[in-house]
């Protein structure tokens, strides 16, 4: 894994401790340029590794990487996926038929869209679970055929209803997928890193990516910070920490020196606009972890 991964929330908006500032990010960013030039920004001061939402724009960024793969020839991409508002939007906006027809079917070829057809047919037929997620899985990652995607993570909020409904095979099979068909590492976002790694371990997935929030101040870390820290301390997982800013609640310098402390944590995601902000984060880090 990455030392350092840049993240995406605050292109489109997200930001768990402020409407105000979520608002104010989706309104800088509404020009996809200015997207490019903040990621520009972060490649220029020695960071390759980016994982991006499955946000509708994010295809359109795909497609500048694409068209300009000299200029970043060592570039790594960690999606995350499914992105839930863009399917509870398109339920929304054009039924359950038309969202599965866009999902399903854009952007493919008559092949292509024959193929999925018949794997859906079965699917429902069938009523595999497991069946449904990989074609939900391959409709998602389109957006990043062609690209060096190193490891594909399953959103928390997919992973922690998945965990809470102790569906293993579903979780087993989504490894062996990502594994199989795009040779990267299967990963998984979650709210819950102690309860989430001690399921994945029991499922058989050997040494798994888990991102969470890890932070001094416990923020979104659940059930407890004590508990992250004894798993991290004790169990066989890679962890990957996010949110170690806390929302702005803690210094960059006291942020990374907790992630130090931990011994174990060696991949951080961050978000941040401004290169200020950018240059001193990946400076403290780099000083701070191994």
């Amino acid at each position: 894994m990455d030392k350092i991964i840049f993240g995406d929330n605050q292109f489109f908006g997200i930001n768990h401790m402020s409407e105000e500032k979520a608002q104010s990010q989706a309104e800088r960013f509404k020009d996809i340029n200015d997207i490019i030039a903040v990621i520009d920004t972060v490649y220029e001061c020695g960071v390759r590794a980016f994982m991006f939402n499955t946000h509708d724009r994010v295809a359109d960024i795909c497609d500048h990487f694409r068209a300009n793969a000299h200029k970043y020839p060592d570039i790594k991409f960690y999606p995350s996926l499914p992105y839930a508002h863009k399917y509870a939007s398109a339920v929304t906006e054009k039924g359950m038929i038309g969202a599965l027809n866009e999902f399903l079917f854009g952007r493919r070829s008559v092949g292509q869209a024959l193929t999925t057809l018949v794997r859906g047919t079965k699917t429902i037929v069938s009523r595999d679970l497991s069946e449904v997620m990989k074609l939900l899985v391959d409709s998602e990652m389109r957006m990043f055929n062609g690209l060096n995607v190193r490891a594909v993570f399953l959103q928390n909020i997919v992973t922690d209803l998945l965990l809470g409904l102790g569906s293993k095979e579903v979780f087993i099979q989504f490894a062996k997928h990502i594994r199989e068909k795009y040779n990267a590492d299967p990963a998984f976002n979650t709210m819950n890193m102690p309860r989430l790694v001690d399921f994945l371990i029991e499922c058989g997935i050997e040494n798994p990516i888990v991102c969470s929030s890890i932070n001094k101040i416990g923020y979104l870390m659940n059930p407890d910070k004590a508990s992250y820290e004894n798993t991290i301390r004790t169990k066989p997982f890679r962890p990957m920490a996010m949110s170690i800013l806390a929302s702005g609640a803690i210094s960059p310098i006291n942020a990374v020196e907790y992630i130090s402390s931990l011994g174990k944590v060696s991949s951080i995601v961050f978000g941040a606009s401004s290169r200020a902000h950018i240059e001193e984060t990946i400076e403290l880090i780099n000083a701070y972890l191994p």
